[in-house]
């Protein structure tokens, strides 16, 4: 492996531009005429425009364009990242066809566990509860109401072949249904280019947590503990924890087992993770899905672990073993396990004003650091120009604590430690966030910005996130 291109744009770009250049590999990017000015563009070793005459995101989308770009200029090894083309078993092929590695699974992987309904077959041949709903992915609407009487409501119907939140409506009235439906069918279709869906029972009291797996091509999984998804905002991720706040053993325990089960029935090799739904009530849990690729919040693994997920995914895909003398992890029982990681999802939003994306130039740019603080981003610089394109993630922020209380604290420290203008962001909303009791005692739902009103009660405080100094008479921002 000489030479990478990684197919994605911001953060996640450089994430894996990072990794490559760390293990010795030329690095290329790929950006659209509306990235031109984006700095994963510029942390490559060589850049190519993409898209000429497309849109800002069919540019990412064109997998016979970008692969053959990537032979023409000599590329043998792609990494996906998220989003985009990642679950998108066209593009492991078109690199087949090309002879050029694909960082990730196999396309037959890829159709099986990003079909969201196929894996849920497979985790029902494996003995994994899984959440009552329907076996295959439908488009039609009126095929959809009749099944809907079948599972009962409330239900959440959910894009069948993809994630992020996308495609996702909960329905609480059989009369809002086909609305609803409609809705999701369409914006599964616009994010994914399918707009197959399906449905399951909705449980109103959940907790959203994930297996982190690491597999290789010999047949060696390894999980690397759990995370927290459960805050979310319009089924969305905006904080993730590792390892989950107050979880029962016996739970933690049998969804790691039950998701390095599912992987070894797959043949599933790279990183992946394995979603479940914890029942806050009952203690039941259910498996929900596979993410075949590395997720957004990879961060807080990696922090909690010291295992390098992306240079893993690389190393995988060069046919390394787990367990060899290049890589050296540990057996499972070996895999180290410190403190509390959690990542605050910073976007360019204006959280006093229902989120409503904001954009424009940021005039001043000022990023905290210091001991168990960790930024990926892409976007975040004084003079950066924040357009509508592209989701509004402007940086992640991790921070780690050898007690939850540590990393909060943090966090708090961290957030606080942001000088951002020239745009909004939910900064502020994080801080409530990090300092609610319920948060901090680690018994949140996915329910719990919904049912939390005072996270959305700003004070007018000034404080050091706020105000503006000034110093004979100048104003420093």
């Amino acid at each position: 492996m000489k030479k990478l291109l990684a197919l994605n744009r911001g953060e996640i770009a450089i994430r894996i531009l990072r990794a490559a250049n760390e293990l010795g590999i030329r690095t290329v990017a790929v950006y659209s005429q509306e990235d031109r000015l984006s700095l994963h563009r510029f942390k490559a070793d060589e850049a190519y425009l993409i898209g000429a005459g497309q849109g800002p995101v069919q540019a990412y989308l064109d997998v016979e364009g970008i692969v053959a770009l990537a032979a023409e200029k000599g590329v043998n090894a792609i990494h996906p990242g998220y989003g985009f083309l990642s679950e998108n078993p066209a593009l492991p092929r078109a690199c087949e066809k090309y002879g050029i590695t694909f960082i990730g699974p196999s396309a037959s992987l890829l159709e099986q566990l990003g079909d969201k309904t196929a894996a849920r077959s497979l985790a029902e041949k494996a003995g994994v509860p899984v959440v009552p709903g329907t076996a295959h992915p439908i488009s039609k609407v009126e095929k959809a109401e009749k099944l809907s009487a079948q599972i009962g409501f409330p239900l959440i119907i959910k894009a069948a072949f993809g994630g992020g939140g996308r495609g996702m409506r909960v329905v609480e009235r059989r009369e809002d249904f086909a609305g609803k439906f409609e809705e999701a069918s369409r914006e599964a279709g616009a994010a994914f280019g399918n707009d197959g869906c399906f449905m399951e029972r909705f449980i109103r009291r959940a907790r959203h947590v994930e297996v982190q797996i690491l597999g290789d091509k010999h047949g060696n999984i390894l999980h690397l503990y759990e995370r927290d998804c459960s805050v979310q905002r319009r089924h969305q991720k905006v904080v993730e924890v590792a390892p989950a706040v107050n979880l029962d053993g016996r739970i933690r325990t049998e969804l790691a087992d039950a998701a390095v089960k599912l992987a070894r029935i797959a043949g599933y090799y790279n990183a992946g993770t394995v979603e479940f739904l914890v029942d806050a009530d009952s203690g039941e849990w259910f498996f929900i899905e596979v993410n075949p690729r590395v997720q957004v919040e990879h961060t807080v693994t990696e922090m909690v672990t010291g295992i390098d997920i992306v240079r893993a995914q690389i190393q995988i895909a060069q046919g390394l073993s787990l367990h060899g003398p290049e890589m050296e992890l540990p057996q499972q029982a070996g895999v180290p396990l410190h403190g509390y990681a959690m990542q605050c999802r910073v976007t360019t939003e204006d959280a006093a004003n229902n989120f409503v994306p904001d954009y424009g130039k940021i005039q001043t740019y000022r990023s905290p650091a210091g001991f168990g603080v960790r930024l990926d981003g892409a976007s975040a610089y004084g003079g950066a120009v924040i357009t509508p394109f592209y989701d509004s993630l402007l940086v992640k922020v991790s921070t780690w604590g050898r007690r939850f209380p540590d990393a909060c604290d943090r966090m708090d420290r961290a957030l606080r430690e942001f000088r951002i203008r020239g745009v909004k962001t939910n900064i502020p909303f994080l801080e409530n966030v990090v300092n609610n009791p319920l948060f901090r005692d680690g018994k949140v739902t996915t329910r719990f910005i919904d049912e939390t009103p005072s996270l959305l009660k700003f004070s007018a405080r000034k404080d050091r996130a706020t105000r503006l100094l000034t110093y004979m008479g100048e104003v420093i921002v």
